[in-house]
């Protein structure tokens, strides 16, 4: 399976960039001493320069398309995410969604991009990962920051960037919250022994204020699927595993939520994430089953709000 990923990383990528089903209502989750509701604090009440429906309005036809599936809007409402916070951005891409943050977030928020670690890019494999991107990487933190401040100028968030396994300890309790969207998977399977998802949620636990939150969605597995299947290298996790694993680096899990499922979506075992959009990886020619992806839409995906526990 590590082949498979090495020959596909590309396609992992993209994906973690039909008609939908209206979102169902927010299930709160059932935990024994669910965390208190605390006010928001000043930061919160900052007002963005530009309204996220201007935003989202404003994106290019390509990124307005996958709206329907990512629902941006409910979700950045779902964890919390308001102007003149400081939010990281787990590998941010141009605009999901670390654009749409910086132009929401506006000039008094901060927009903090994490990259995975860099064995997670040397897992891909030389033929996607060679050492002089490996390289580039390294740099990485350096160059984002700057790159992303020239895109949005004075009325964007300030921006800063690190990678995980190597989160200065200067970050400690300065972050309201932390997003993780479809890149787990790409955590967990890199290591068998789960070095470097433990790592990173240790890093995540520091950095976050008292009470902050901890945003994930993720591909969904069927709760009957085989562990083997479901270990991320297929784009999949279980959400009961998911659960476990964060709730043991000392998180409680505040609220689940049906914003971003896709009951379209029932992979088998011999399905991988890549076949449906936007990556369509799929035999050449046919169009039938191509279509069949397409009706599909995008993947199926749990939406879970952590509380750093008090």
């Amino acid at each position: 399976m590590k082949i498979w990923i090495a020959s596909t990383a590309l396609l992992l990528i993209a994906a973690c960039s039909g008609e939908q089903p209206e979102p169902e209502a927010v299930i709160e989750a059932e935990v024994e001493t669910p965390a208190p509701v605390i006010e928001a604090d000043a930061s919160a009440l900052v007002t963005s320069t530009k309204s996220l429906d201007d935003i989202l309005a404003g994106l290019p036809e390509a990124d307005k398309a996958r709206i329907q599936y990512r629902h941006p809007k409910e979700t950045l409402a779902f964890f919390g995410v308001a102007p003149g916070m400081t939010i990281v951005d787990t590998s941010p891409g141009d605009i999901w969604y670390a654009g749409i943050l910086a132009e929401y977030l506006g000039p008094e928020g901060k927009v903090i991009g994490a990259d995975r670690p860099l064995a997670v890019w040397e897992s891909f494999g030389p033929d996607y990962a060679p050492p002089e991107f490996l390289a580039e990487r390294v740099n990485w933190p350096d160059t984002w920051p700057e790159k992303q401040a020239g895109a949005y100028g004075d009325q964007g968030a300030q921006f800063d960037a690190f990678a995980y396994t190597q989160a200065p300890s200067e970050m400690a309790q300065s972050v309201d919250i932390v997003l993780m969207i479809r890149e787990m998977h790409n955590l967990i399977s890199a290591d068998e022994s789960n070095a470097l998802i433990t790592k990173t949620l240790e890093e995540i636990h520091m950095m976050l204020k008292p009470d902050g939150v901890f945003g994930i969605v993720q591909h969904r597995a069927p709760e009957a699927a085989s562990d083997a299947w479901a270990n991320g290298s297929n784009g999949y996790l279980k959400q009961a595993d998911i659960i476990a694993l964060v709730e043991q680096a000392g998180f409680t899990l505040e609220a689940a939520s049906e914003i971003n499922a896709n009951p379209k979506d029932q992979p088998t075992e011999a399905d991988y994430v890549w076949r449906l959009a936007p990556s369509l990886s799929l035999p050449e020619g046919d169009a039938e089953l191509r279509a069949a992806m397409l009706e599909i839409g995008e993947s199926d995906r749990m939406t879970l709000k952590f509380r750093k526990a008090s």
